[in-house]
């Protein structure tokens, strides 16, 4: 069974930056779309970044222009480059990872990274 491990998580200040880490304990063929998501407390998890067809990148409007999802070129992690940073950006980030191998799609989750931002 294939994990995902993040790592970056801390405490900020306002207008800092965290880079996540998510890498994947083995190699995943078929991935489709790597994405991050986060969850505050007392809120639902929502999607912040993804990164579809190895290139393609849509960000949720509260993180555009600050934030940035890139890929390994060996396709076993992913990152949050996380700039400009707002106390509204603490949460646990949760990375991603769907992947098809014909008709079968596989649906893998970190365990999740508390990133807490200070005014």
């Amino acid at each position: 069974q294939v994990q995902l491990v993040e790592s970056g998580g801390g405490l900020a200040q306002a207008g800092g930056r965290l880079t996540l880490s998510c890498v994947a304990s083995a190699y995943i063929p078929g991935i489709i779309a790597m994405r991050w998501y986060r969850q505050a407390p007392g809120n639902q998890r929502t999607m912040v970044a993804m990164l579809s067809n190895g290139t393609s990148t849509s960000y949720a409007d509260s993180v555009k222009g600050r934030f940035t999802i890139a890929r390994d070129d060996s396709w076993n992690a992913v990152h949050l480059q996380m700039n400009s940073l707002e106390p509204e950006d603490t949460a646990d980030y949760f990375c991603n990872i769907v992947a098809q191998t014909g008709k079968e799609i596989n649906d893998y989750w970190g365990q999740g990274t508390q990133v807490i931002v200070s005014s």
